[in-house]
């Protein structure tokens, strides 16, 4: 009976069950990790504003200069918000170095 087509048929239909099982298996396993992953990093940005905050209240507290920017905690609470931050922010850092490239090319110009 091990050659006939109903044998073949049947090892053929148990292979791919748990040729299935295991795909799905492995799949559950991957979007845990990922949902767990991305979960950590929400906590670990929601802390890291937390710390810049608290930082903040203490530097002015310290200097009693009062604040006139909206908060950290706030700006980071959904997603787009969080994008634009780090959007806004990219774009000072370009506006920062293009300044700092144009400094120093005057400068070498005038130290020649």
């Amino acid at each position: 009976m091990s050659n006939s087509p109903i044998h073949a048929f049947l090892v053929g239909r148990i292979l791919a069950e748990e040729l299935g099982a295991a795909v799905e298996k492995t799949l559950t396993n991957s979007l845990s990790a990922v949902g767990k992953f991305d979960a950590e990093q929400r906590e670990n940005l929601r802390q890291l504003s937390e710390r810049v905050m608290e930082r903040v209240e203490r530097v002015e507290a310290e200097t009693g200069t009062p604040t006139s920017a909206v908060s950290v905690s706030t700006a980071v609470s959904t997603d787009s918000d969080l994008q634009a931050l780090v959007d806004n922010l990219r774009a000072e850092i370009a506006q920062l170095r293009s300044e700092l490239q144009r400094y120093r090319n005057e400068t070498t110009r005038s130290g020649e």
